[in-house]
């Protein structure tokens, strides 16, 4: 008696199982083997690469920010610091951005939820509040765009970013002792 229809498919369909399960045990044996240098390389890309995409993810949010008082604000002086943190972070996301497509990071929004609410409330606020929203928003977010500088700082050894922090670090700490400034002034 011949084999059925059916059994000849589950006869196949039982020999590509087995042989999945064979190339998948053969590549754990050479996963294993050496794999603290991958392991080191790889743990120094992802650093650089969530470097790349939490910067891009700040810059962006600054310069939608800035752009927003600029229409909204009341005070010269805040309009005056807005353009100028505007062109800074432009010009700082065009840099981030060249550098990441050369190592192939791809920029995704990575709490793009969180800074589309933040951007929602300096939206929503009084115009007589403004000013004081966006002057505390903006200083929040230069301080912590200056940390992800001064811990990639210390985490990488690559001379492109290196070159980069040094750059744009001390325009960042001028642009917050400003904005602190304005702050103080406006409390």
């Amino acid at each position: 008696m011949p084999p059925t229809k059916s059994q000849i498919i589950n006869l196949i369909f039982s020999l590509l199982i087995f042989l999945c399960l064979v190339a998948c045990k053969e590549n754990k044996t050479v996963e294993n083997g050496n794999n603290k240098i991958a392991f080191d390389k790889s743990n120094n890309e992802e650093i650089e690469a969530y470097f790349f995409i939490a910067t891009a993810s700040i810059s962006k949010s600054i310069i939608a920010k800035t752009q927003i008082a600029q229409q909204k604000c009341k005070q010269l002086e805040i309009q005056q610091i807005s353009k100028r943190i505007e062109n800074n972070q432009t010009l700082f996301l065009q840099d981030v951005t060249k550098m990441a497509n050369k190592k192939l990071v791809i920029i995704t929004e990575v709490n793009e939820s969180i800074a589309k609410k933040d951007l929602y409330q300096l939206i929503d606020t009084a115009e007589v509040d403004f000013d004081k929203a966006y002057i505390n928003s903006i200083a929040s977010s230069l301080s912590e765009q200056i940390d992800l500088l001064e811990s990639i700082s210390k985490e990488t050894k690559d001379e492109s970013i290196l070159k980069l922090v040094i750059n744009y670090l001390p325009e960042q700490y001028n642009l917050l002792r400003e904005a602190k400034k304005i702050k103080d002034q406006i409390n």
